[in-house]
């Protein structure tokens, strides 16, 4: 059994769709997907019959896979992130900072943000040993050249995915931690700054797990964050994977055409 985590508002179902359909071209194990989401002012939740569409449509590639769908409103409500409410991210983004407080949460979970796609096989790193180790990141692609907590070394991770050892955070109370800074320091990324600031033991895996520029042969994952250009000028390009146009004229990305065209047929009837 591999168990997935995603966080968010309902506007992320494009995005957890086409995730979900990587994931399930990829494994030959039973998924658990656990989709963590909340009422927060000014945003909808993630609703079941989004959660019952996408476990019908895991259902008939594998009768094992599962999709559960939690509300966190009730924890979010009682330890908001007060400091960080009304950064240029959504506060959804820290959703996956009150998964220690989910009881049904297994100890051990791939955390991925939804506009992350799978290429490849994941079941082995998935299964790593996490002895001692509270998550398993990448390098983030930018933030690695400004921000350390080891001077001599690059060690600033990016959060858009995570192998996740909730047991031990449990035990360190790393999430809890988490919690109180956003919830008193304001920050430009509260999720990841936090996690990079307050984590004790954090194991960084090869970018291959996380490829946030351009695609290997050997990527696994890659995640389609925003990204600096040089031509014809100085400027950033963020481009999403339910942009099927943009991913076609702007990355000249045909790899996943396979995928978009599923997705596309498929969400329309998601979004009823």
């Amino acid at each position: 059994m591999i168990n997935v985590l995603y966080c968010g508002d309902a506007r992320m179902q494009d995005g957890l769709l086409i995730s979900m359909l990587s994931l399930l071209k990829h494994t030959h194990e039973p998924l658990h997907l656990y989709i963590l989401t909340a009422r927060i002012k000014g945003f909808a939740p993630v609703s079941q019959a989004t959660a019952d569409f996408l476990q019908t449509q895991a259902q008939l590639v594998d009768a094992r896979h599962q999709v559960t769908r939690i509300d966190a409103t009730t924890v979010f409500e009682a330890d908001p992130p007060t400091a960080n409410m009304e950064t240029i991210f959504t506060p959804y983004c820290m959703l996956r900072l009150y998964a220690d407080l989910i009881p049904q949460l297994p100890d051990r979970l791939l955390y991925l943000d939804t506009d992350v796609i799978a290429r490849r096989r994941f079941g082995q790193f998935y299964h790593q040993d996490l002895a001692g180790v509270e998550f398993v990141g990448v390098l983030d692609h930018y933030g690695k050249w400004f921000f350390h907590h080891e001077m001599a070394t690059f060690d600033y991770l990016n959060s858009g995915m995570l192998l996740l050892n909730l047991k031990q955070i449990r035990l360190t109370g790393l999430f809890e931690q988490c919690r109180k800074r956003c919830a008193t320091q304001k920050m430009f990324m509260p999720d990841q700054s936090a996690l990079n600031k307050l984590a004790v033991v954090k194991v960084i895996a090869p970018r291959r797990f996380n490829e946030q520029r351009k695609r290997h042969a050997n990527t696994v994952f890659q995640h389609f964050t925003t990204s600096f250009r040089l031509f014809p000028w100085i400027h950033t390009l963020t481009v999403k994977p339910w942009q099927v146009q943009a991913m076609h004229d702007q990355l000249h990305l045909h790899d996943y055409d396979d995928l978009l065209n599923t997705y596309s047929r498929l969400a329309p009837m998601m979004k009823g």
